[in-house]
């Protein structure tokens, strides 16, 4: 276990505050990368203190393992316009930054006033992330990490903390 339910709900109330603070007024909309994002899209909105709106994008990149395909699939896109608006891109994990960069690039196309990044876990990976990500919940190890919406193949996304999975290596006899 990394990260305990208390500490990642006290967390994420900052990261509400500092969200609130930086958009004083404006449209926001907050566009949850689904289905990692889901669990603390719930709770971040909770602690957002302005009003705002709130919208979904399905992105793949993982399928079944522990590591990404490397090809972004757009499963979903939001059918709220982003033209002239705030856009706050929440994300459970920033990897190699690949799906962020990609949806980022899309997103730009559509004329908003402003797009922001909020994670709540950054590993940190050099590679292929080309924009800032302004909010972040933790720094995170890189390992493969589960629970509190995080994933390995559909399992472990209802746990209300945040662990490593430790993958088991045979010993050979």
């Amino acid at each position: 276990m990394l990260w305990t339910e208390d500490v990642i709900a006290s967390r994420v109330a900052e990261l509400g505050a500092a969200i609130t603070d930086f958009y004083p007024d404006g449209d926001l909309l907050v566009l949850g990368l689904l289905k990692g994002s889901a669990i603390f899209l719930g709770d971040l909105i909770r602690r957002i203190r302005r009003p705002l709106k709130v919208d979904f994008l399905v992105a793949a990149s993982y399928g079944v393992g522990t590591a990404s395909s490397g090809t972004v699939k757009l499963d979903y896109d939001p059918a709220t316009p982003l033209e002239g608006k705030h856009v706050l891109l929440v994300d459970d994990v920033v990897d190699s930054g690949k799906t962020l960069s990609t949806l980022i690039d899309l997103l730009q196309a559509r004329r908003p006033q402003s797009v922001e990044v909020c994670a709540l876990l950054h590993k940190h990976v050099p590679a292929a992330l080309h924009y800032p990500v302004r909010f972040v919940g933790f720094d995170a190890p890189r390992e493969f990490l589960v629970g509190y919406g995080l994933d390995y193949a559909e399992e472990l996304r209802h746990l209300p903390y945040i662990g490593s999975i430790v993958e088991q290596k045979s010993v050979q006899r």
